[in-house]
């Protein structure tokens, strides 16, 4: 494996942290240890959204960059008489992905390896075998002989399940392999932008959030804005990669490594006008590549930050990923850079005058 530097480390650590929705603790105290001496103060909202704000001008406008803490996972709901546990899936996921995959279950007592089993194809009939393994028939092996070893071991309903996989460097440098991408990628993003305006000129002020619950509806970016009340926004995420076989252009246009991607249109929010213009001008004036994407589904943050209070002018800013919602995904470390550059230019030619005529105009 290559050597890691900083950027990398950091990149490990967000994503090897286990945090499905409504169980992000540690995740956020990852997030903590790197934004912190970033900030002026940090903070989290009541449903542990963490909060962390730096003021270039404190009476300047207020400026929110978010991503979401959580991944999507699994969630423990019974243990059988044979110790085998049944669960209920937290966020999106596509059966195809997940059988014969390792899980780690993570415990009171600590954490415990399983992995997703279903009835074996040899005593299936012919037909049944054609046909994809709902998730309602799957469970997760422990190895365990008995309700009574698997709850010794600490198992319990409400457990949190998260997908186990190595964080990887690939062959090309830039192509980084992980688990928990979505969304971890934007809770770096959000970090390196409050890095890199912390000691330029400027006259806003900054909030470098991570959200919870984002993969079960936006919540936490609906109680964070509520309690920040930014006068503009950026979620940023992961979005879709065109770039694999099979994919036609009018699916999804993106490919990785040509830029961070501007989302015009997803199910969740019409981006605002005035601020695509102002970020996109700035792209252009530096030369910072970006590519348009849109969505007829899915969403991010700025779904539900954009309609919070009087409403906020929002973006969403997204990195073609990959395999997203499986248990590795992939991303350009160059997508990722660029996106930092491009809201770190973005938030140095901000300022009240700007952010009105934005607004207004």
């Amino acid at each position: 494996m290559p050597k890691m530097d900083e950027t990398l480390t950091m990149l490990k650590e967000l994503t090897d942290a286990k945090g499905i929705p409504g169980n992000e603790r540690e995740v956020r105290a990852v997030m903590k240890k790197y934004i912190e001496p970033l900030s002026d103060e940090v903070t989290t909202d009541n449903l542990g959204s963490l909060i962390a704000k730096k003021a270039g001008d404190e009476n300047g406008p207020k400026i929110m960059v978010a991503g979401h803490l959580d991944e999507v996972g699994f969630m423990i709901t019974q243990i059988d008489d044979k110790g085998f546990l049944r669960f209920q899936t937290v966020g999106g996921w596509w059966g195809q992905v997940m059988l014969a995959q390792r899980v780690t279950i993570v415990t009171r007592k600590g954490d415990v390896t399983g992995i997703i089993g279903s009835k074996p194809p040899h005593i299936l009939p012919p037909e049944a075998r054609k046909k994809p393994v709902e998730i309602k028939d799957m469970f997760i092996d422990i190895g365990a002989s008995s309700k009574e070893e698997a709850m010794e071991w600490g198992i319990r309903p409400g457990d949190m399940v998260v997908p186990y996989f190595e964080f990887t460097v690939m062959n090309n440098e830039k192509m980084l392999l992980a688990k928990a991408w979505d969304n971890r990628i934007g809770c770096a993003i959000a970090i390196d932008v409050m890095k890199y305006v912390k000691d330029k000129q400027h006259k806003n002020v900054v909030y470098g959030v991570g959200t919870v619950q984002e993969e079960v509806g936006l919540r936490g970016a609906k109680t964070a804005a509520q309690t920040i009340k930014p006068d503009i926004a950026f979620g940023v995420d992961v979005g879709i990669a065109g770039d694999t076989p099979g994919i036609s252009e009018k699916e999804a246009m993106s490919k990785m490594g040509k830029g961070p991607q501007i989302i015009l249109y997803d199910a969740s929010m019409v981006s605002h006008k005035g601020l695509r213009d102002f970020v996109t001008d700035v792209a252009d004036e530096l030369e910072i590549p970006y590519q348009f994407d849109a969505m007829a589904g899915g969403g991010t943050d700025s779904g539900a930050i954009h309609v919070t209070a009087g409403g906020v002018p929002s973006l969403s800013v997204t990195i073609a990923t990959r395999y997203i919602h499986s248990h590795a995904a992939m991303l350009h470390r160059d997508d990722y850079e660029n996106a930092v550059k491009l809201l770190g230019e973005v938030i140095l030619r901000l300022d009240r005058d700007t952010v009105n005529k934005i607004t207004f105009d």
